[in-house]
């Protein structure tokens, strides 16, 4: 049988500061083991058979280390090991002792913490002229200060700025593109100002006929897209001249001309092909001519539409 050793009283702490013990409060009952260095081992006490209605265990056995620094490195380790428990009626209760098997390399020792004072618990406080529990007071609230509202009145104001400026330049912006939209020339007087650009020879020469024939035919393209609803900038040469054969305003020579046209300026963009002075004179007349002369079938189609109504 081995020997019980006295080893001094078990703590019980309260988890919640209060003044006294209510029903409820959490508490830990445990011991603490000075310098374990050569403990190999702790056999615990079972604390569940205190477990019943009026006094429950919370939690189970659980350990933390409470040694300073010094000790530690020192090899001095003290420990303490608690349950949890709480109580759920009024009364005063009696703790057993802890009883705790030490084991070391050569016996094994039965500690015996004894328990503290009796735990005594109290209910809440009763109004002993009419016999009533007091309720819990609510919760305290305080006037509200200029400088706790004062950023949030900032934030309001900022955020109205930030809308009525957004809408504004809205508004801005659409009166702007819907004047443009008004304003805005009819494709053929666009085309032909911008064919007007390179009315030089100076683009003849072969280091700028790049810039030559991509301009002139991008301007052509840009017109086709305006006045046939064609995605002229988009398509190759070939697909542009499939999209356009068949139209009544194009005569069959003009649509060869052209055709020939692009097909050159493609050469020169992408093939390094020089084009003579010959054809570079007559590129730009006939690019005129395509939009005049489409143009002109446009306005006469109008008119005869008019006779026709009328």
């Amino acid at each position: 049988m081995l020997e019980v050793i006295p080893a001094g009283q078990a703590f019980l702490k309260p988890l919640q500061q209060r003044d006294s013990v209510l029903i409820a409060d959490q508490f830990k009952y445990g011991f603490k083991l000075e310098d374990t260095k050569d403990v190999e081992g702790l056999t615990l006490q079972d604390f569940s058979q205190i477990c019943n209605d009026t006094l429950v265990l919370v939690r189970g056995w659980q350990t933390d280390t409470v040694s300073t620094k010094k000790q530690l490195k020192e090899g001095i380790i003290d420990v303490e090991w608690w349950i949890t428990v709480a109580p759920f009626e009024e009364g005063r209760y009696e703790l057993p002792d802890i009883y705790v098997v030490k084991h070391t390399a050569d016996k094994s020792d039965t500690l015996c913490f004894s328990a503290p004072e009796l735990l005594e618990v109290k209910t809440m406080p009763v109004d002993t002229a009419t016999y009533v529990p007091h309720d819990i007071k609510g919760q305290i609230t305080y006037p509200v200060t200029l400088r706790e509202v004062l950023p949030y009145v900032g934030g309001g104001i900022a955020g109205l700025w930030l809308i009525t400026a957004i809408v504004v330049l809205i508004v801005y912006f659409s009166r702007r593109k819907k004047k443009a939209e008004e304003h805005k020339d009819p494709a053929h007087i666009v085309a032909l100002r911008k064919l007007d650009k390179y009315r030089s020879d100076k683009y003849w020469v072969p280091e700028k006929q790049k810039a030559f024939y991509s301009g002139i035919t991008g301007a052509v393209k840009e017109y086709i897209d305006e006045r046939f609803e064609i995605d002229a900038p988009e398509m190759t040469t070939a697909e542009l001249f499939d999209a356009l054969q068949g139209r009544t305003e194009l005569t069959p020579e003009l649509y060869e001309k052209m055709k020939e046209l692009f097909e050159r300026a493609d050469f020169v963009k992408f093939a390094k092909y020089v084009a003579d002075d010959a054809q570079n004179a007559e590129a730009l007349p006939l690019c005129v001519r395509f939009v005049t002369s489409t143009y002109q079938a446009e306005i006469e189609e109008e008119a005869q539409a008019e006779k026709d109504v009328l």
